[in-house]
């Protein structure tokens, strides 16, 4: 029963976006419809949770290979590699200048 509603709470809300007042007022109607104990309300608020959290974690993680893809497509260039060729620069410079 618990996990039907789990299901049916993860479906109709979109979990990526619960904030934890969003989640303990979706659990206290489901205690009061479901007559879900506190132990169990409590459970479904960490689980909850966990999910939104892993959840945004592999939207950023998208995000960030998206972005990546992005920039490759446009030719830019990291800032990494641009202060990687940037001291290659200078040290060129250097020793020409000798």
């Amino acid at each position: 029963m618990l996990e039907l509603l789990e299901n049916a709470v993860m479906t109709t809300i979109g979990v990526a976006a619960m904030t934890q007042k969003k989640a303990e007022e979706l659990v206290a109607e489901m205690k009061d419809r479901f007559k879900l104990s506190e132990d169990e309300g409590k459970q479904l608020i960490e689980k909850l949770q966990n999910i939104a959290r892993d959840n945004r974690e592999k939207v950023r993680e998208m995000a960030e290979v998206e972005v990546q893809k992005v920039v490759e497509r446009l030719g830019m260039v990291s800032r990494n590699e641009f202060d990687r060729l940037a001291k290659r620069v200078q040290e060129l410079e250097s020793r020409t200048s000798d």
